[in-house]
């Protein structure tokens, strides 16, 4: 007896050591939503385009040009200054905000004098890589997509969701971090 319960002890421990069997998934996963997601990214876009470029059509005194991050600008007032705002150099400004049928979201008055520290300070990528374009005293008109302001969420006051905006900004003052810039 006691040989048996040996016996069958043994062969229970070695058959326990096989190795595992792994399980298969229950359900395959398919790159199906996030290929609608891109899809109708893509058709957002292209309507935003095409309502900006009828915008720019509109207003044929004016020359606007895209820039390579994404949005159209023109250059309302040029300065003499040949200087462009560079990491951690302080910028001052004003700008005001309009929907693409120019009506006024947010005015001068609203949003008053700001300053940002280039590169070093979060706001809204349209706005970041425009200052970056201009000069000191130099007053530019932006056509920005959705996607460069505030895309999917809105401000969660005025601007709409998925909604492209017009800014006019003006560039007060640079100040240097330091001279070899």
């Amino acid at each position: 007896m006691k040989n048996n319960i040996c016996f069958t002890l043994i062969a229970f421990f070695l058959l326990s050591c096989s190795n595992p069997i792994p399980r298969k998934p229950i359900s395959k996963k398919t790159g199906t939503l996030m290929e609608e997601s891109v899809s109708l990214n893509k058709v957002l876009i292209k309507k935003e385009e095409t309502a900006l470029l009828q915008l720019i059509a509109l207003d044929s005194l004016s020359t606007y040009n895209a820039s390579s991050n994404g949005f159209w600008y023109k250059i309302n007032s040029k300065s003499n200054h040949t200087y462009f705002p560079k990491e951690e150099d302080k910028v001052i400004y004003t700008y005001e905000v309009f929907d693409i049928n120019h009506s006024k979201i947010y005015g001068k008055d609203e949003i008053g004098i700001r300053n940002y520290v280039v590169d070093k300070q979060e706001i809204i990528e349209g706005l970041r890589d425009g200052l970056k374009m201009m000069n000191e005293g130099d007053n530019f008109t932006f056509l920005f997509p959705s996607y460069k302001m505030y895309g999917y969420l809105g401000d969660h006051h005025k601007i709409d969701i998925n909604q492209p905006l017009i800014y006019k900004v003006q560039l007060i003052k640079i100040n240097k971090q330091n001279e070899s810039n």
